[in-house]
């Protein structure tokens, strides 16, 4: 019985552990950054650091090309040139947010878990820059891109 308990606590904790960012915070990540070139946009990814859902992730794509990955807790950013962008998650079922980024605009972007049938489901959706801070103050820069 005891071993079963230790298995257990065990896999609690692996499930925990991976699914969350470990990055640098983001006041040291902001003391690194670039200034944004006045040509482009800039794109912040973020994402709840919550239980619910925390080991589901997912690649994310913009145009099709993988920038970053939804981790718990986590946060990046890009910068493009201005144009039509989508967004695309995708675990059970692809999800897609299509928006328009001007030159010297930011976007904030977040990644939310939803219930699914088999997995949980990440769904991309345009905030605030307000709401984005509140989250991204807590997370840790993470694009899931980097070893």
């Amino acid at each position: 019985m005891l071993k079963k308990i230790i298995g257990i606590n065990f896999i609690i904790a692996f499930v925990f552990l991976t699914g969350c960012a470990s990055g640098p915070s983001y006041q040291t990540f902001k003391k690194t950054q670039k200034p944004l070139n006045p040509e482009q946009g800039r794109i912040y990814f973020t994402r709840l650091d919550t239980m619910f859902g925390a080991a589901v992730t997912s690649d994310i794509k913009l145009n099709g090309e993988v920038v970053g990955s939804s981790t718990s807790g986590g946060f990046f950013v890009i910068d493009r040139a201005p144009g039509s962008y989508t967004v695309s998650t995708s675990t059970e079922v692809e999800r897609n947010l299509q928006f328009v980024l001007e030159a010297n605009q930011t976007v904030y972007i977040e990644t939310e878990v939803g219930m699914g049938v088999l997995v949980g489901r990440i769904y991309p959706k345009l905030i605030t820059e307000k709401e984005a801070m509140k989250q991204i103050k807590e997370n840790k820069y993470d694009d899931g891109l980097s070893d």
